[in-house]
């Protein structure tokens, strides 16, 4: 596979994961927005908060995978190390997929409009920061 593929699966990848993460709080707030406000709404809110915190860990390694990449381009280990981004990116992009879903569980505890865009925002803004960029090209 060259180079211009790997990336370009890698783009599909990522959008796919983006997809995942906000469908559930559409899908949910359509089907099921109109509860009454619980004791839990204020408590899923502050969870989603702190999982954006998360990501912090998950973030270097994928940082450290993506400098061990760009060494290896052009060398015999460079798809291990597009396989190993890849990976590492993967699990990422699940813990950054967290305040968005823990927003979508608080759609049946009743939790407003603006936090549920808060954090499903934040999972997007956490998204942004695992897309491949233009210098392994």
């Amino acid at each position: 596979m060259t180079r211009a593929q790997v990336k370009r699966r890698l783009a599909l990848a990522w959008w796919r994961q983006l997809g995942v993460a906000v469908a559930p709080v559409l899908v949910f707030n359509l089907l099921f927005g109109d509860g009454e406000p619980s004791v839990l709404a204020m408590p899923l809110f502050v969870a989603g908060m702190a999982a954006m915190f998360l990501s912090l860990p998950l973030f270097h390694a994928y940082k450290r995978a993506l400098i061990a990449t760009g060494k290896a381009l052009d060398t015999v280990e460079e798809s291990a190390a597009w396989l190993e981004l890849d990976r590492v990116r993967l699990r990422a992009l699940l813990g950054a997929a967290a305040p968005a879903w823990i927003a979508a569980l608080a759609v049946f505890a009743g939790l407003e409009a603006v936090p549920l865009v808060l954090l499903t925002f934040s999972s997007i803004v956490i998204h942004l920061l695992y897309r491949i960029p233009r210098q392994l090209a």
